[in-house]
């Protein structure tokens, strides 16, 4: 019996983050999936024709632009899942994951080894299945699971 493919939206920032998830890809990549970015990039071929674009923000009212992408671009995809490494990008699309019914999980980023960054501490909350990969960020995530450095 095949399990039914799903499409997953690959949300990151880009830099290490990107490249991170990117790392993940064996997990996803038999998948149908689309990656979200908040800048623009070149393009790796294998994102070419699936990578939506939105505003950057900084902590600051684009947020609000980003909520109004995020919408837009998850009422367009209908995805089964939202899959993130970070950074604040993902927080728009959490949210309406959750209005929508949409799963969301999240891996804290490998870098992060005796404290989390903010992101994590927001998506801990917000995250259907969260991840973390060093042992000693279990105080900040009793919760989450630690899946140990994932190379």
């Amino acid at each position: 019996m095949t399990e039914r493919r799903k499409k997953i939206c690959v949300v990151t920032s880009c830099g290490g983050h990107l490249t991170e998830v990117r790392m993940h890809r064996q997990a996803y990549g038999k998948h149908d999936h689309f990656y979200v970015l908040n800048d623009r990039i070149g393009l790796p071929p294998d994102m070419e024709g699936r990578t939506y674009f939105i505003t950057l923000f900084e902590r600051d009212l684009n947020f609000f632009v980003n909520l109004w992408e995020a919408w837009r671009i998850l009422r367009r995809e209908r995805p089964d899942l939202i899959l993130s490494t970070g950074a604040g990008i993902v927080v728009p699309f959490a949210l309406w994951a959750k209005v929508l019914g949409i799963p969301v999980v999240f891996l804290e980023t490998l870098n992060r080894v005796r404290k989390p960054s903010l992101t994590a501490r927001i998506m801990y909350r917000l995250a259907d299945r969260f991840f973390y990969q060093w042992e000693s960020l279990r105080t900040f995530f009793p919760r989450g699971e630690c899946t140990g450095p994932i190379l």
